[in-house]
């Protein structure tokens, strides 16, 4: 049986836990807490190194005592004292080859050392590479100003990254080792606390959901973020368990220690019993307790929601877990879930009891506040973060490793700025094309080449103890070398096939003043005449088919006085018997046709608007089959209606006003059949609808079978 010595040393107290692994599970066999004596811990850092060490030392006696000698410890790096910074770095890449992993690794790189650096100004502190980088999440990449999934492969202007990343100073992880060693400890194994909360209670299956994990201490709330596997956040609020104990003794007249003690009688019974500072002893029910502390709980969870939102981009979490002694603060959950906006069951208090694969003895209590003591000795033993030590440049760094380690931690850790190792772009050169100027830049500087071990290696490849690296500034651009031809990118003389007919087409080449070949080498200054580069329209007009040009315009009405296009009913040239634009290019040997536009009806406009609802119905007439239509919309030009069939031109205004459809009446009949009178009839006649009289008005329904019956001349 192996047993697990660890502690977790906070702002008030320290706790030392002792567990035994056996079989796959954790047994709690021992338990020492004691509280500091004075001031000694600041916001997650040792301030006084020989108190902490001295209450260090009394829990390992007293454990020891029990339990036999105790030699090292698993530790905890408190999560307030993690910095949390967002940093953007951007890079021009006009005309640079497509975008590489390697290159988006670079500049994500560069934004996390922008942060770094951010996280040392912050502190006041000139050496960024005092803080380790203990991970960073990409929030957004950009190309050109706008959001993009990958830059891989893709061109641009510019290309830019934002970046989330947390440090972790390491004067932090040096006080916790000056404090251990005066207590004859050695650091068996090394996590963070909140990496021991999450690791203990939301698994790695769990972490692709979008949680929150606060832990409320006594001074600070530390705050740690899952999302899509992995951890992406950490933050801390300055404001805690010991803000309500202020409030208590405000309300009630108490001494700090017995404000605490009444703090957590609140949440054991219905009444509490208190001293004041005067002598008075009272009976008060807790909830007259809650009601006169209720702003500072919420106060508490307005500053927690607040930071959540910054760390996770503005938008509330799935879920939100609560540890620690603090969280166990009255109505505080339903607080957090309010100003999260998120259901009251989608926040809660999680004890031990939910940490899987550990038994829970009498010693025990059951309570949010160990989860973190007992999560520093399951995360410790089972992901313990180890120390590593290399060199860069024959310079020797040691490294926090609480993750896997690449070779861009170890270039971050140097004091390495990735971005100043690009060798410089080349001179470029200043022309002239048709009296425009234009710049022909350089070749662009090449990347820093990296060695691990005498091997070339990319900076995101693993990194392991003792490792050597090596980075080279990567080498210069060269001059550029253009030849004319790369500029046009054109034949000097082309055949287009118009309607049928062929027309060649020379272009102008010249070279400061001087007719010049496509091959000719272009040198700093020179001058170039061109024109040759033809696109539809130029062809169009030399060739004299100025009128396919307006085929080309879509169709245009100006329809209750907006205007309104309709690209797909105008008429189209065709490029070798596909749809083009009047400025696509024209190419040697290209053919050009022409399909003039439809005839346009009122009907066609209006269902390619989605306003034109018909309505129809089939009926009989004197025996034939004729269908009846009614149109949901009514269309004027200069105020006269017009037909479904009526033709309009592009360039009209028309007007369109939505009608309610009616019922079919035998009078609309007459709109789609016609009606002669027999010789031998006379004026006189009868509706029938089938087989019984009707009138004009009388309404017809789909299979009705209608006649006009004439009255002979006899039957007069």
């Amino acid at each position: 049986m192996q047993k697990i010595f660890s502690l977790d040393i906070g702002t008030r107290s320290v706790v030392g836990i002792i567990l035994e692994e056996r079989d796959g599970k954790y047994h709690v066999i021992d338990i020492e807490v004691e509280e500091h004596k004075e001031r000694a811990m600041l916001d997650g850092q040792i301030h006084d190194v020989p108190a902490v060490s001295e209450v260090i030392t009394s829990i390992k006696q007293k454990l020891e005592q029990k339990q036999g000698t105790l030699h090292k410890v698993c530790v905890a790096a408190a999560g307030r004292a993690l910095k949390t910074e967002k940093s953007i770095a951007s890079f021009a890449i006009k005309g640079k080859p497509l975008l590489t992993k390697e290159d988006i690794l670079h500049l994500e790189l560069t934004a996390v050392q922008k942060a770094q650096a951010q996280a040392a100004e912050s502190e006041k502190d000139s050496q960024s590479y005092h803080y380790y980088c203990v991970g960073y999440s990409v929030l957004y990449y950009h190309l050109d100003g706008e959001e993009i999934g990958s830059l891989v492969d893709q061109q641009g202007n510019e290309a830019s990254v934002e970046v989330i990343a947390t440090f972790l100073p390491r004067v932090v992880v040096e006080s916790l080792l000056a404090a251990l060693n005066r207590a004859d400890l050695e650091m068996e194994a090394l996590t963070l606390e909140p990496i021991a909360a999450i690791n203990v209670l939301i698994p790695p299956s769990m972490r692709r959901l979008n949680v929150a994990l606060v832990d409320i201490g006594a001074g600070t709330s530390d705050i740690a973020l899952t999302n899509k596997g992995t951890i992406t956040a950490y933050g801390m609020v300055p404001t805690a368990g010991d803000e309500i104990t202020e409030a208590l003794s405000d309300a009630l007249l108490l001494d700090f220690p017995l404000a605490e003690k009444a703090k957590r009688d609140l949440y054991r019974s219905d009444t509490i019993s208190v001293t004041d500072i005067l002598g008075f002893d009272s009976e008060i029910p807790s909830n007259e307790v809650v009601e006169k502390i209720f702003p500072a709980i919420s106060n508490l969870a307005k500053k927690i929601s607040h930071e959540i939102l910054l760390l996770n981009n503005q938008k509330p979490p799935q879920a939100v877990m609560l540890v620690g002694g603090g969280s166990l603060t009255p109505q505080l959950p339903r607080e957090l879930a309010k100003s999260l906006s998120l259901p009251e069951n989608r926040v809660a208090v999680r004890g031990i009891e939910a940490i899987q694969n550990l038994s829970i003895t009498d010693i025990l209590a059951k309570g949010p506040e160990l989860v973190t003591p007992v999560g520093i000795a399951i995360a410790a033993k089972q992901s313990p973060v180890q120390y590593v030590t290399i060199h860069v440049n024959d310079q020797p760094i040691r490294l926090f490793e609480v993750k896997d380690l690449t070779i861009g931690d170890g270039l971050l850790a140097a004091g390495i700025k990735i971005n100043k190792l690009y060798g410089k772009p080349g001179s470029a050169y200043f022309i002239t094309v048709n009296g425009q100027d234009v710049t022909l830049p350089g070749g662009y500087g090449h990347p820093p080449t990296i060695y691990k071990n005498g091997q070339e290696v990319s900076v995101d490849d693993k990194l392991m103890n003792h490792d050597r690296i090596t980075v080279i500034k990567g080498e210069d651009g060269a001059s550029p070398h253009v030849r004319i031809s790369d500029l046009i990118d054109e034949t000097p003389d082309k055949t287009v096939i118009i309607d049928g007919n062929s027309r060649t087409i020379s272009p102008v080449l010249k070279k400061n003043g001087a007719h010049v070949k496509a091959d000719c080498v272009i040198e700093d200054g020179d001058k170039i005449q061109y024109v040759g580069k033809e696109t539809i329209t130029d062809v169009l007009r030399k060739s004299g088919h100025e009128d396919w040009l307006e085929h080309m315009k879509p169709f245009r009405l100006t329809i209750n006085g907006k205007e309104t296009y309709f690209p797909s009913l105008g008429g189209k040239v065709l490029l070798n018997g596909m749809e083009a634009r009047p400025s696509s290019s024209v190419s040697h040997l290209d053919t050009l046709t022409v399909e003039p536009p439809k005839q346009i009806t009122v009907g066609m406009i209006l269902s390619k608007r989605n306003e034109y609802q018909e309505k129809s119905i089939k009926v009989l007439f004197n025996g034939s089959p004729v269908i009846l239509r009614q149109s949901s919309a009514s269309v004027y030009k200069e105020g006269k209606p017009l037909n479904m069939v009526d033709t309009v031109h592009s360039g009209d205004s028309i007007t369109i006003e939505e009608t309610v459809t009616q019922p079919f009446i035998f009078q609309d009949l007459f709109k789609h059949v016609e009606v002669n009178k027999p010789d031998h009839a006379n004026t006189s006649f009868q509706l029938i609808r089938n087989g019984e009289e009707t009138t004009f008005y009388g309404e017809i329904h789909a299979g009705d079978s209608l006649e006009i019956r004439w009255t002979t001349a006899h039957e007069k």
